[in-house]
């Protein structure tokens, strides 16, 4: 059997001059040639030498996406290696390994096809833009594509070319994009058929312009200098995790210097209590300070144990990314979920099995076990109840958990008569587990559901006290009857 061939062809940027005498060679040689597109500089020379071309642009046509597109001209290229004698000639704009897709494919297809690949380069557009824009790769450089383009992939101290840039709409993509890390006035540059003579455009705009700016074509690309800002590496988690490893260091703060897990473990509760503080006060300005002090507890316990060789908080991430794909086989596996409900039964099959997979639950002998130890006593209640409640200890309907709670309180005025101390405790602690209980059956968060009466209870007194305020009075000045009726008052204005 004759062997198939398919040899890849760089075009350049589109300047005669920089086309290599290689490429050059296989073109005018070639029996037949195939272009990727005909919308490059370079077709005008193919043609005024009467080298004919077939264009793949009626592939772009024919589907609804860049990935479809790709892999129909590899499919194609495949079979007409297989048919055509002599081999085929596909050419493509800049060099073929930069930002060709279809090269790729080739790449992985053609040695299960038995098809001999050949791919010889060409200048790339990054050549182009290397010189046009006058930097250094070396500096640190990245090159994203416009198409995939995403926040969390910008890193503002390297060098960033974007390219794929074809028209506006994909520049208000790439703008949106961007100004996830860069302000809206950063200046960015947009570049045009960069290293062709006589066509090269070099346009430097604010971020939030560069869409409206006209010329976006298919060589088009954006250029995003590297930037030692503080504010811009402020925004990085890396430069977070540098800050606090600095400050745990012998040329750090002397406090930081000096904690451990221990003499911190109380600021990172109150921290906890900070944020719910905000997140309930609906404070948004609240919520991203208190936030941020919630993550510098973790980045400071994680810190010390890198320090102690135990792991970093980029295992900490790691660990917790792995969790939540494992724990969503709804989002990212096969397993489906209709709702919220059948989300929670995947969420808490796929933890039983992960800690089994672990090891985790071989020292466990009950199934209250789990439970965090220094969990508030009311919140601890209602979790040791659901426990308890999914091996079928628990109430079948609402009325007997409210007659408990009735039968408690009689206990509680009975132990309220007495003198036994401990006694009293005991019964009151028993009525305030019955009420959770019945907090289960209305399906209410017994700690939200007193947060939001000690609100109220906030609210209601703070009226009290404006009020003794307006008529000039303190509170030994006033008594029971007055203060109650300002508090229906406030109860009047709530609602």
């Amino acid at each position: 059997m004759a062997l198939r061939s398919l040899t890849v062809a760089g075009l350049g940027t589109g300047d005669p001059d920089q086309l290599t005498l290689g490429v050059w060679r296989r073109l005018q040689n070639a029996a037949r040639v195939y272009v990727r597109t005909e919308k490059h500089p370079m077709m005008h020379m193919l043609r005024d030498n009467g080298i004919e071309a077939v264009s793949f642009d009626r592939v772009y046509e024919q589907f609804d996406s860049f990935p479809e597109v790709y892999e129909a001209i590899a499919s194609e290229l495949i079979d007409l290696a297989k048919s055509e004698a002599g081999g085929v000639l596909y050419a493509v704009p800049g060099h073929p390994m930069v930002a060709e897709r279809t090269v790729q494919l080739l790449r992985e297809r053609c040695p299960q096809e038995e098809i001999a690949l050949e791919i010889v380069g060409g200048e790339s557009f990054l050549d182009g833009a290397f010189t046009a824009l006058g930097f250094d790769p070396i500096e640190g450089f990245q090159l994203l594509d416009a198409a995939s383009l995403r926040a969390y992939d910008i890193s503002p101290q390297l060098h960033t070319l974007i390219g794929q840039v074809y028209d506006e709409f994909t520049a208000s993509d790439v703008k949106l994009t961007l100004m996830e890390r860069y302000p809206d006035e950063h200046p960015v540059v947009i570049g045009h058929s960069l290293g062709v003579a006589g066509e090269e455009q070099i346009v430097r705009v604010p971020l939030y312009e560069l869409d409206r700016t006209p010329g976006w074509g298919n060589l088009s690309l954006v250029y995003v200098p590297r930037s030692d800002d503080d504010a811009l590496r402020s925004r990085s988690f890396d430069r977070l995790h540098e800050i606090v490893a600095i400050l745990r260091s012998p040329e750090g703060c002397p406090w930081d210097r000096e904690q451990t897990h221990q003499s911190i473990r109380k600021n990172f509760i109150e921290e906890l209590y900070e944020a719910l503080e905000a997140i309930d006060d609906d404070d948004p300005a609240g919520m991203k300070e208190e936030f941020g002090d919630v993550m510098l507890q973790v980045m400071l316990h994680s810190q010390m144990e890198e320090e102690n060789g135990a792991f970093s908080v980029y295992d900490v991430i790691q660990e917790l990314s792995e969790k939540l794909l494992f724990r969503h086989p709804h989002v990212f596996g096969e397993r489906g979920a209709a709702d919220a409900d059948e989300a929670l039964v995947n969420w808490e099959q796929m933890k039983a099995e992960e800690k089994k997979l672990k090891g985790r639950d071989t020292d466990r002998t009950s199934v209250l076990d789990g439970i965090p130890r220094d969990l508030p006593a009311l919140l601890k209640a209602y979790k040791l109840q659901k426990k308890a409640s999914k091996v079928g200890f628990d109430w079948d309907a609402l009325a007997p958990v409210l007659a408990k709670i009735e039968e408690e309180l009689q206990e509680v005025r009975e132990a309220a008569q007495g003198e036994d101390a401990d006694a009293k405790a005991d019964e009151l602690g028993d009525l305030l587990f019955a009420v959770v209980n019945a907090a289960r059956f209305l399906d209410v968060d017994p700690e939200e559901a007193l947060s939001r009466t000690n609100a109220k209870f906030r609210s209601r007194f703070l009226y009290i006290e404006e009020q003794l305020r307006i008529n000039g009075k303190s509170f030994d000045q006033t008594d029971l009857i007055e203060m109650d009726k300002w508090w229906e008052e406030a109860k009047d204005r709530s609602r």
